[in-house]
């Protein structure tokens, strides 16, 4: 455990690589000498990822930035080369593994500072939620120990810079969870003066100064308590023009009554990971039941139940009492029980999957009624799955609308294990390939339980129950083979069957595929596959010794195969998602008449058990999957038996089908078509496409993973040309689902792949694609780099459509910005170029876009003539998502020409549209308006009522500056209500937000609002 190594470890030796400080290699307790540079970039961007793949570009950009020479790739290979040589020299123990797209650091976990200091605050955080507190802020004081100055000081690379600040954060993070645990001890007169010095240090932290306040409190210093508040407050001011925050607000006035929360014995036990403040007063007035819809739900308060568990094999046989004895840790309701967590080992093909399954399925409805969340980590990849990414799907799974995950690890985590903290909900986390990979995913509370399978045991997961899988015994294997063939069979020639179990050495993947081929031929007497098993003794010694044994019996099942299915089989290798729809077996053999049932061409290998069957979607889809033995066995024979043209047809053709459902699903929900290129289509059964398209928005979600995962594949078997296409056309319906990280990672797949080409066209496009997602993320600078360089490569490539898409954003940049004259010139020219090119659906968003600021000058008759227009043309077109659009600025209208009854009903007719339509974000804005219209008809209590719901939205979708806005009209009613004191904290909450994101005219706004607040707080200064 890192605690025992930490505390066991001879500190005058150190660790063997140090990044907390200046980076330092030691070897026998001499320090190693790293040449300066680029090769501490390196070596450091390595240490950061120990274990885990670097890529080559990313290299790259940390060493140049945006200006990389010709010969970078060939410097990094130098200072790699380098580096091997230095460690080796050194005798260091570590190694630098070369993969096809850079570079992995293979060290031990324990050799480095950073891995340490995580492994302890991650004990640490166990200890707490045992109530073991004082152990607990022992071990985050010793953690914290190992610091010797700012991460990677020194480092000459800005990028790596930002990267160590966030890891400086996790030092300052472990120090204030100490100071809270030794608080709760009642250490507060040792602590004074150390709190002192780093509130002197990090003056605007907020929580070490509550923190300080809190210990001279309980010291008997109340008038050095509250003269800590005053001096934050001023520094704040006058440093940043912001009030303290609230916590610490209420920590004052609870100072200054001398409120019982803050005595010691009210936060004695309190664990690590609990409120960073102690309880405080409810705060006067607030208000504590959710706003309701009309049908009692809150606007964003929506509860999913994630039912993700994969289908429960019936052949399960033997293990009864490890299922018993995983069940008992999973469902223990001891009162000092923790999470629950089951680590299920063994080798590949040993059945930990269908051993989860069996599990989860029984205790699914009994134990954990609030749902059950399933992945696949595959760890038997080059890719395992980003813990990242899997919160990310955990977290929509769990009713958390797109927009509203944030981009990093750390924040996803946090949203998780509050999300899970009340419920009783099952993880199972199937092939995980490291504790790394886990511990991110890990639930907090202990309602919930988890389920691990993985190769490794796992041993560093803290409390974990390990169940390590072993091969059946003879009675199991029989009943295995029994229930595949028929138990007739087996009684009829019992000892083959005994001998045929022997044989393969009882591993359970093994005896499926023997027993399915014996099921496909019933005229197969047992001693005849005996005797076959026989004629291949060399692989049968090898049997029990793991992958090349089983691959000695899939060969078995794959000679008896047709030549049609052999092909099939080595060509579905090449698809990279966890499981792939039935259609794809037609585009991979080039059959697009395989009607009317496309998963015909699958059947013959479920049949022999070499592919399975993973279920039905949304769609009603037959899907599919390999075991990952089965899939390396496939890319094998396809490596042997198909050549490059056979392959390379294969794989454009699998890249055409998707280019050419993803396009129907476009013109299906958006009426219209993106941005097009040379890439040939492959048109899959068009009944099918009927069927599997009749909910195209559903059929997009069901296909993510695969979608973005082709993006990728093909962007690295260099068909750039099917990957930029893919890629943009994807971009719409990421957007709409707020799919942002799948719309970033594809397109800088493909990007890379465009420019190592010189494909213009697709650089110009996937540019003008990112442009509008770092629009989505109000990320204006690097928006605007996108944009313009995008604009240059269409005008040189004469390509108006593209043009005009880069145009309008650049006006919507500009809105944002607040710089409407810019906003228009380019508005202008984006309706220019669409009425050139002929797009009459482009041409109405930009004519929706300008109307925010036509509205602003007063040029109403504009308005409603151009908002007529876009409406008629999206009516056409079917695009319900436009006409809202368009309904909105209608509302908006109605409402500035002060005709407040049209503005209700079009807006509530808008407000039904896009709750239909699932889209949350337009709800949030529409609740706005219509608190807004209640307000101009002087009717406060509906407007805040509309205003808590809009603000109830835009909380849970994580738009701080939506929510902002709302707050200062809320502020507006509550100064017509002389509420001055609740305007005046409305007003400051907003006005940090629109200083921060740059919005000066909200800024304004709100200015003028606060100074109605008189400075005492009276009404009598309005």
């Amino acid at each position: 455990m890192a605690g025992v190594h930490l505390a066991s470890r001879d500190r005058a030796v150190g660790f063997t690589f140090q990044v907390l400080g200046e980076l330092k290699v030691f070897s026998d307790r001499r320090a190693v000498p790293v040449t300066a540079g680029r090769q501490q970039v390196v070596l450091a961007a390595l240490l950061l990822e120990s274990g885990r793949l670097q890529n080559r570009d990313h290299l790259i950009r940390l060493l140049w930035a945006d200006d990389p020479p010709e010969t970078a790739r060939t410097q990094v290979q130098i200072c790699v080369s380098r580096m091997r040589k230095t460690l080796a020299a050194a005798a260091v123990e570590a190694t630098i593994e070369t993969r096809p797209s850079g570079y992995v650091l293979q060290i031990d976990d324990s050799a480095l500072d950073l891995n340490v200091f995580r492994r302890t605050v991650a004990e640490a955080a166990g200890l707490g939620d045992q109530g073991r507190t004082a152990e607990a802020a022992a071990l985050l004081r010793a953690a914290v120990g190992l610091w010797r100055g700012p991460c990677l000081n020194g480092i000459p690379s800005e990028a790596l810079a930002r990267v160590a600040e966030h890891i400086d954060e996790e030092r300052l993070a472990a120090t204030e969870s100490f100071v809270e645990l030794e608080l709760t001890l009642g250490r507060h007169h040792q602590l004074t003066a150390e709190i002192a010095r780093l509130v002197g240090e990090n003056p605007l932290r907020e929580r070490f100064r509550g923190q300080l306040m809190l210990a001279l409190h309980r010291s008997g210093r109340q008038a050095e308590a509250l003269e800590i508040y005053r001096q934050g407050r001023t520094l704040l001011m006058d440093e940043l023009g912001l009030l303290p925050g609230e916590d610490l607000r209420r920590l004052e006035q609870a100072i200054l009554t001398e409120d019982v929360s803050l005595r010691l014995e009210r936060t004695t036990g309190a664990a690590l990971g609990a409120a960073d403040q102690p309880p405080l007063p409810a705060a006067a007035g607030a208000e504590g039941d959710e706003a309701l819809d009309e049908d009692g739900r809150g606007a964003a308060g929506r509860t999913a139940v994630p039912r993700q568990l994969p289908v429960d094999t019936a052949d399960f046989v033997g293990h009864q009492h490890l299922v018993v004895e995983a069940e008992d840790v999973l469902t223990n309701s001891a009162p000092d029980r923790a999470t629950g967590i089951v680590v299920v080992a063994g080798r590949s093909g040993i059945g930990k999957s269908t051993f989860a399954a069996r599990v989860a399925h029984r205790l699914a409805e009994s134990h954990f009624p609030d749902g059950q969340l399933y992945c696949q980590l595959r760890a038997g990849r080059a890719d395992p799955v980003d813990p990242r990414e899997v919160l990310g799907r955990f977290l929509r799974a769990l009713g958390l609308p797109g927009p509203a995950i944030p981009d990093s690890l750390e924040e996803r985590g946090e949203i998780y294990r509050s999300m899970l903290a009340a419920r009783r909900i099952l993880v199972v986390l199937d092939d995980a390939a490291s504790e790394e990979q886990v511990f991110p995913l890990l639930p907090g509370g202990r309602s919930c339980g988890v389920l691990v399978t993985s190769r490794a045991r796992l041993t560093a997961l803290p409390g974990a129950h390990r169940v390590t899988l072993d091969i059946l015994d003879e009675q199991g294997s029989l009943e295995l083979i029994g229930n595949v063939i028929g138990t007739q069979r087996v009684r009829g020639e019992p000892e083959a069957a005994r001998t045929l179990a022997a044989a393969v050495g009882g591993l359970p993947l093994a005896l499926r595929i023997v027993a399915a081929r014996l099921a496909a031929r019933p005229h197969w007497p047992l001693a005849l596959m005996v005797q076959r098993l026989a004629d291949e003794r060399r692989r049968l010694d090898e049997l029990t010794h793991g992958e090349m044994t089983v691959r000695a019996s899939l060969s078995l099942t794959y000679d008896g195969l047709a030549d049609t299915d052999r092909k099939l089989l080595r060509l579905l290798s090449l698809t990279k998602g966890s499981t792939f729809p039935s259609w794809i077996g037609g585009a991979l053999l080039d059959a697009p008449h395989a009607e009317p049932y496309p998963s015909d061409l699958m059947e013959p290998l479920v049949d022999v058990q070499m592919l399975d069957v993973a279920g039905v979607d949304a769609t009603g889809e037959l899907r599919y999957g390999f075991h990952d033995i089965i899939r390396l066995f496939a890319r094998d024979r396809l490596a042997a038996e198909s050549d490059e043209t056979e392959r390379r047809a294969a794989i454009r053709r699998v890249g055409g089908a998707w280019l050419a459902l993803v396009g129907e699903a476009q013109q299906r929900v958006l009426g219209t078509h993106y941005i097009t290129g040379s890439a040939a289509h492959w048109n899959p059964p068009a009944g099918h496409v009927r069927t599997i398209l009749a909910r195209p928005l559903e059929w997009l979600d069901t296909e993510r993973e695969n979608l973005s995962l082709t993006v990728e594949s093909l962007a690295q078997e260099g068909e750039d040309e099917y990957a930029w296409e893919l890629a943009v056309n994807l971009a719409p319906f990421y957007e709409a689902r707020g799919y942002l990280d799948h719309w970033a990672r594809t397109h800088r797949k493909a990007l890379t792949a465009v420019r190592r080409s010189g494909n213009r066209l697709g650089q110009a496009a996937l540019l003008a694609s990112l442009g509008s997602l770092h629009l989505n993320r109000r990320n204006l600078p690097e928006a605007r780099r996108a944009l313009t360089a995008a604009v240059g490569l269409f005008d040189a490539l004469g390509h108006t459509k593209g043009l005009g898409l880069c145009r309008r954003d650049l006006g919507l940049l500009e809105r944002l910005a607040g710089r409407d004259a810019a906003a228009m010139r380019f508005f202008e020219e984006a309706d220019r170029d669409f009425v050139r090119s002929g797009d009459p659906w482009a041409r109405a968003s930009v004519l929706v876009q300008r109307a925010v600021i036509l509205l602003r000058r007063g040029d109403v008759s504009r308005v409603e003539a151009e908002l007529d227009e876009a409406l008629e043309v999206w009516r056409d077109l079917g695009y319900l998502g436009g006409q809202a659009r368009v309904l909105q600025r209608a509302g908006q209208l109605h409402l500035h020409r002060g005709q407040f009854d049209d503005a209700r009903k079009v807006l509530s007719e808008c407000l039904t549209m896009v709750r239909d339509d699932g889209d949350v974000i337009g709800e949030g804005y529409i609740l706005h308006d219509l608190g807004r219209v209640h307000a101009r008809l002087g009717e406060p209590t509906e407007a805040a009522s509309y205003f808590a719901r809009a603000l109830s939205v835009r909380e849970d979708i994580l738009d701080q500056a939506g929510a902002a806005s709302v707050r200062v009209d809320l502020a507006d009613l509550s100064l017509r209500a002389d509420d001055t004191a609740k305007a005046d904290a409305l007003l400051a909450d907003a006005l940090e937000v629109f200083g921060r994101l740059g919005m000066v005219e909200e800024q304004e706004r709100a200015a003028r609002l606060l100074a109605r607040v008189p400075a005492d707080g009276t009404a009598g200064g309005r």
